[in-house]
């Protein structure tokens, strides 16, 4: 496979009219003023002849690799009092704590706070926060709150019906083991570095009565993948990453908020999943491209669920980075920000699972209640078409114009917060802290993804993967199943939007709801997950004027059926995928063949490249000649609104590819990244175009595609 380099060219040509090869003649120059600012000259090129383009392996748009995350919690700015000693298997305290926050503290921001900051207030010295931008307008502040609620790992297991934890963790049976993660591996991907994580691991463990982790040491040269994870004991393991997804020896630098990350993801993936591996998965910085060069390194190292609890803008290539989130039998989970409505990035790619915020009411015993934390992320996607598993079956979805977040939920709220043991930086001495966020939530559904895939091998069956299918195709759209499952949030808003506000069934603010585990552990255990027709791509190859007759390449669990798009006048599909046309007009056509499943309601789809050749001329295909195989669908948009899109590009050869894409209108724009390319158009025209793209690879082998582009009137 060959990927997009940064490197790209305009290809000038030796025409009188360049914009010839445009919709329409008129003028050379650049149209800038519909061109999307946030793309970078090297990654971003406005049409205006033939564009060229290369291929390279793994590189991240140079927009995007600079751009930078931020941990997504909240810290009550409050020192809490040391909590009560628990042993294994103690029942969760009957009484949840509360603390009156110090009036001196009721003003400060809970977005990223630390022990530091709040030293130096006690010290009555500058109180160092972090700042808000002018994105961060939905940060909660403290100024009305004086008391804090914060839950310990037994009470949070009790509210929401996690299996109460043995007294000992010594001769657990292989069943007891996998209520507990054993054998799963959690991958913490996180920014910077915190030198405290062990001991802060075992001074929450000791307090709560959880098992110890053994620090095992990951050496920079191990072979991946890692070993299977121990079937009855929790280890750790602290391992620090490159931005090509490669081991270092050498520690990122210290940052007290990402510390702070660090330390309350660790906790609570392992309170959730108390015998589960965690791997914690250092990047040098926060930008994009050396948080997914981590991303990457989990990938390598095993199957396991990724945890990443931090977030930032989307842009119009993020989704070029799917890739990162596809690795075999691995689940990827991510916060949707703590900035009210907004979308975030990664939680939007519709292989990760979004993880938004409610603020939990519990009073250490009967039923929970919860409502929307109003601080919790969650929107529609500016530039990501809506998942198949977001289908109009789900209850609450409506009919979703693009992937919409959050997918689940957990409390988040800081006010009702959760224990977090802090070393501060310089310091020995352990602080307790009542610690929220969308990053609180993010740890603790991949706790539950572990715990789940573990009871899933015990009965002999695959992990989960990515579990969007499970969660909305095989339990939201069975009423019984849904409502035991999890608790539907129905009260709260994150914001004035139209949609911000929680409703009966999936809304943005909560997704499908918060998880009653018990019932939702035991129904995924059991699950046969189902799966969206696989459409396998081909290029088809006929004459002019003789009949062509080919049927789609289609692997299904159920009977489909089946629908083409941006194809040719006449040429029609039959119920057994059959496609015909009785009378070919010569030319190359690019025609998406589209199977949706008759019971599960999924589709899926892939475009076929229908080369006809005119009635005198004899085509031969070899093997050793054959082009590049370009993957691309028909675009439709309404004037004025942003359009997007994606040609993907493969090759069998190990040589460079070069692509020309001719025939786009003013405006439109072409980004590179991995094996894709990116096609936008901030501010589309009315009109039809017809882009004609051609890869050749380095054996001189070329192959091309014609994609229809179609924008209507409002």
């Amino acid at each position: 496979m060959q990927y997009f380099s940064r490197s790209t060219r305009l290809l000038a040509l030796p025409l009188t009219c360049i914009v010839a090869l445009l919709s329409a003649c008129g003028g050379s120059s650049t149209d800038t003023s519909t061109t999307d600012t946030t793309q970078a000259s090297a990654t971003a090129l406005v049409a205006t002849g033939a564009t060229v383009l290369t291929l390279d392996p793994d590189t991240v748009a140079e927009q995007d690799a600079t751009q930078y995350a931020l941990p997504s919690y909240h810290m009550a700015p409050v020192l809490l009092e040391t909590p009560a000693d628990a042993a294994a298997g103690d029942a969760a305290p009957a009484t949840v704590h509360k603390q009156t926050v110090p009036s001196a503290f009721r003003n400060l921001s809970s977005r990223l706070l630390t022990v530091e900051s709040l030293r130096a207030a006690q010290a009555n010295r500058t109180v160092s926060t972090v700042s808000a931008d002018a994105s961060d307008s939905g940060a909660t502040a403290m100024a009305t709150t004086s008391t804090v609620v914060t839950y310990t790992p037994a009470q949070i297991r009790a509210a929401y019906g996690l299996p109460t934890l043995p007294s000992s963790y010594t001769s657990l049976t292989t069943a007891q083991a996998a209520q507990l993660g054993a054998g799963q591996t959690i991958y913490i991907v996180d920014a910077m570095h915190n030198p405290n994580i062990a001991a802060e691991l075992s001074a929450f463990n000791t307090k709560f009565g959880l098992p110890t982790c053994t620090t095992k040491t990951v050496a920079t040269s191990a072979s991946l993948p890692l070993a299977t994870a121990s079937s009855s004991a929790c280890e750790l393991s602290i391992v620090y990453s490159t931005s090509a997804g490669a081991m270092t020896s050498s520690a990122p630098t210290y940052d007290s908020g990402w510390a702070t990350e660090i330390a309350l993801d660790v906790q609570w993936a392992h309170a959730t999943a108390p015998l589960a591996r965690i791997v914690v998965i250092e990047a040098a910085s926060s930008s994009y491209s050396d948080l997914l060069g981590a991303v990457k390194l989990a990938n390598n190292m095993g199957t396991g669920i990724v945890s990443m609890s931090f977030g930032g803008s989307e842009t119009s290539t993020t989704a070029n980075y799917d890739s990162y989130f596809s690795g075999t039998n691995m689940s990827y989970v991510a916060a949707t920000g703590d900035s009210g409505a907004a979308v975030n990035w990664p939680s939007v790619s519709p292989k990760v699972l979004g993880v938004g915020g409610t603020t939990l009411t519990w009073s250490g015993s009967g039923s929970r209640s919860e409502t929307v934390w109003s601080s919790t992320g969650g929107g529609v996607s500016s530039y990501v078409a809506t998942p198949s598993y977001q289908s109009t079956s789900v209850p609450g979805m409506g009919t979703a114009t693009r992937r919409t977040v959050a997918d689940v939920a957990f409390n988040a709220d800081p006010n009702s917060g959760q224990y977090v043991a802090v070393i501060a930086s310089g310091s020995s001495t352990v602080k307790w802290t009542s610690v929220g966020g969308t990053s609180l939530a993010t740890p603790q559904w991949a706790g539950l993804i572990a715990v789940a895939n573990a009871l899933r091998v015990q009965n002999s069956k695959t992990v989960l993967g990515q579990p969007h299918v499970a969660l909305y195709t095989n339990i939201s759209t069975v009423a019984g199943t849904y409502a035991s499952s999890f608790l539907d949030i129905t009260s709260g808003s994150h914001g004035t939007c139209s949609a911000c506000s929680a409703e009966t069934g999936y809304d943005q603010a909560t997704g499908l709801g918060t998880p009653n585990a018990s019932s939702l552990l035991s129904t995924l255990s059991g699950l046969t997950v189902q799966t969206a027709p696989v459409v396998t791509a081909a290029t088809i190859s006929g004459k002019a004027g003789t009949a062509l007759t080919f049927t789609a390449s289609v692997s299904a669990a159920n009977a489909v059926t089946y629908s083409l798009s941006g194809a040719p006048s006449a040429m029609t599909i039959s119920s057994a995928g059959v496609v015909s046309w009785a009378s070919p007009v010569a030319g190359t056509y690019s025609v998406t063949i589209t199977a949706k499943d008759s019971v599960n309601g999924l589709s899926g789809s892939a475009v076929y490249s229908i080369v006809i050749a005119s009635a005198s001329t004899t085509t031969t295909t070899t093997t050793s000649s054959t082009g590049p195989v370009i993957t691309a669908s028909a675009m439709t948009g309404v004037v004025g609104k942003a359009l997007s899109g994606t040609i993907s590009i493969t090759d069998s050869s190990s040589k460079s590819i070069s692509v020309s894409i001719s025939g786009a209108p003013l405006g439109m724009t072409f980004g590179v990244s991995g094996s894709k390319i990116t096609v936008s158009w901030a501010s589309p025209k009315t009109g039809s175009y017809t882009l004609k793209v051609v890869a050749t690879n380095g054996n001189n082998a070329s192959s091309s595609v014609s994609i229809p582009v179609t924008i209507t009137a409002r």
